[in-house]
């Protein structure tokens, strides 16, 4: 990290105190718990052998699908399925559809042979599918796997016969065939792709009992980087999606998503649908009213990435209803007596509700999945609450603050604090009902350590998992703007992560204008960083800067990452570059270029794996070196400095008007 090596050692420890608590605490997980609870799947047996409607109509519509017949005949297996170029997707797709039906037919039946046609669909998948390809992986590996895991999910918790070694692996499956394609999510595109992404390792942590998992993939949701955070899809208070300017189709495939990840949340005692004073809800209301015919307020925007910028609300694929409206409906409505009232005339229209097209995009039959009666919360109705999860921590200039998802029942928060990792925690605040707080009592560069516990009238919840956060950086480290930005930048240091928020147009012009982290420099120096995947930005340019003083355009010498010019505004060129400016004011000048980035690190243009930089200072003689392992290290280029005293640090710049977030670790300076 950067820091002394006796800070360093304690980082570490830090980091082993972190996972034993983390195993300490670690909360169960409810099964089945994805989309489909056990009393979901019991309510709808008793409302199709009773004949009650609306579900009996819909389970009419579900039960006619070809897919869901048990004399299904597969389309696969593959080795390999890919989009973009596409390699079996709709075989993938048509099969995962299948899976999932034939599972709900299962448990709405009771008849065996569609828990044995789920199971030959879901093992045969696991066994035979290594690689998902393409530029739209994502998509890929987000959609129909979803579905997929669903199936899996009911089968394995409703006494089907399903063989332990094949459950186990499918584990092993899902984790390592599916995961590795989600895991750092999609903030390079549309918020749609990271909502199909969060769905998906959300349904992946349940299944493998992985609440490491879990636990990113809502931090994520509420805090990301890329347009599928909750509050940078549903982007102000009147509802309107990051994607409302480029079509409606779109726009209620990512909003259906997300309300997706919800259903998940809530069946493991979380209410997410409620997070950020139900934003959710006026994302659906915008939608649903936008699509029924009515007028809507549209601000024009820019999104996460710079490259979607909307004037105008997009009228392509508008009036045609997507299968995403009962769900939503019947939460907010019927189950916590929250008025919906475009979200529920789009319910009725479509009722009762079908298919989930195109391909797998959504599960659909929402009036069979998810109707319910007013007051029926349909939950693991446990005594105590779940501990808080997707705690979030924030630091300002002179205070911490703090955030996360509230459990289903919770009535009270406790705030504690260590200073060190894994305790001994001091209560800070007790009896707090909001579900924020704003920490005053810190010091300057001290690393703090909270976790939150909520209670009702039964009893306190185990702590949520431990994070870490200081106020500023440590040391002599001190964060500054270069030159004139459009937005304010910060850097904070949170879970041994630094975080780079910064805005500005780069260093490799006449006039510098980024974030800057520095401390004085040395004779005899040495600086290294890992860039952490992914940035939002793909106009973004980052790395290792030496200066001569903190003016703008002054003398300096960068190490960076870099976005060329390419053909497709999707895959930039990605090069490092080794650059010096001699003096104040002049020109800059291009000391090497390392090109043809590893696919470790790039893939279809984008920066999606770790790399490393490193710039080594001897008297005059300055040294770059280049790695995408951070163990064999290539020599990227070497300079003559012209000055002795001057600032050494790291730098990012979003490259657009909105700013980017930038994440380093394993920063190290001797």
């Amino acid at each position: 990290m950067m820091m002394n090596r006796n800070m360093k050692k304690k980082i570490g420890l830090v980091s082993v105190l972190m996972i034993s608590v983390f195993f300490t605490h670690a909360q169960s997980f409810i099964h089945p718990g994805l989309l489909h609870s056990k009393d979901d799947l019991y309510r709808m047996k008793k409302a199709v052998a009773t004949k009650e409607e609306p579900i009996y109509s819909g389970f009419k519509l579900f039960s006619e699908n070809p897919v869901s017949q048990s004399n299904y005949i597969m389309k696969g297996p593959m080795a390999m399925v890919g989009r973009n170029p596409t390699i079996g997707q709709s075989v993938y797709d048509t099969d995962a559809n299948a899976a999932h039906h034939n599972a709900i037919m299962w448990s709405i039946t009771g008849d065996k042979a569609y828990a044995e046609k789920a199971i030959e669909i879901i093992n045969a998948w696991s066994s035979n599918l290594k690689s998902i390809t393409g530029r739209d992986a994502v998509l890929m590996a987000g959609l129909g796997p979803f579905k997929m895991i669903n199936a899996a999910e009911i089968i394995r918790y409703s006494n089907a016969g399903w063989n332990e070694a094949d459950i186990i692996k499918a584990e092993k499956h899902f984790k390592e065939v599916i995961y590795p394609v989600l895991k750092n999510y999609a903030p390079f595109a549309n918020g749609n792709w990271d909502a199909a992404a969060l769905k998906t390792v959300l349904s992946i942590a349940v299944f493998c009992n992985d609440r490491s998992m879990f636990e990113d993939a809502l931090k994520y949701y509420v805090n990301g980087q890329g347009n599928g955070r909750l509050a940078n899809y549903v982007i102000n208070d009147a509802g309107q999606i990051q994607e409302s300017g480029r079509d409606q189709g779109h726009t209620q495939l990512g909003i259906g998503m997300l309300a997706e990840c919800c259903e998940i949340a809530w069946h493991q005692g979380l209410n997410l649908y409620g997070y950020d004073n139900d934003r959710l809800l006026k994302g659906f209301e915008y939608v649903a009213k936008f699509n029924l015919g009515n007028e809507v307020p549209f601000v024009e925007t820019l999104d996460r990435t710079g490259k979607y910028h909307h004037k105008a609300i997009a009228r392509q694929d508008r009036g045609p209803l997507r299968a995403v409206y009962e769900q939503v409906y019947n939460h907010y409505v019927n189950r916590m007596s929250v008025p919906a009232a475009y979200t529920q005339l789009a319910a009725e229209k479509l009722r009762p509700e079908g298919p989930g097209r195109p391909g797998a995009d959504h599960p659909g039959y929402g009036t069979l999945f998810y109707s319910k009666k007013v007051g029926d919360s349909l939950i693991n109705k446990s005594e105590v609450p779940v501990a808080p999860a997707g705690l979030v921590a924030t630091a300002h200039r002179t205070t911490i603050g703090l955030s996360w998802i509230m459990p289903v029942g919770a009535q009270k928060y406790t705030i504690k604090r260590a200073e060190k990792a894994g305790g001994p925690y001091k209560v800070i605040v007790s009896g707090l009902s909001a579900s924020k707080f704003e920490d005053t009592n810190v010091k300057l560069g001290q690393l703090l350590h909270y976790v939150v516990t909520a209670s009702n009238s039964k009893g306190e919840s185990v702590p949520s998992r431990e994070i870490s956060i200081s106020v500023g950086l440590f040391g002599r480290w001190k964060q500054m703007d270069i030159g004139k930005v459009r937005n304010s930048g910060n850097t904070q240091f949170c879970d041994q992560t630094y975080y780079m928020d910064a805005s500005g147009t780069g260093i490799d012009s006449l006039k510098d204008s980024f974030h800057y982290v520095a401390v004085p420099l040395k004779d005899k120096m040495e600086i290294s960083l890992r860039y952490v995947p992914q940035i939002s930005s793909q106009f973004s340019s980052f790395g290792i800067a030496v200066r001569e003083t903190t003016m703008a355009n002054s003398a300096q010498f960068s190490l960076s990452l870099n976005p060329g010019k390419s053909d497709q505004i999707e895959a930039p060129n990605w090069h490092v570059r080794f650059s010096e400016r001699s003096k104040d004011g002049g020109p800059i000048r291009l000391i090497n270029t390392v090109e043809n980035l590893p696919e470790s690190t790039v893939t279809y243009g984008r920066l999606t794996g770790y790399y490393w930089l490193r710039l080594k200072r001897e008297g005059k003689l300055l040294s770059a070196f280049v790695s995408s392992d951070g163990k064999n290290w290539s020599n990227a280029g070497v300079a003559s400095i012209t000055f002795n005293n001057g600032f050494v640090g790291f730098f990012a710049a979003s490259g657009m008007p909105n700013n980017t977030i930038v994440k380093f670790d394993s920063i190290d300076l001797k």
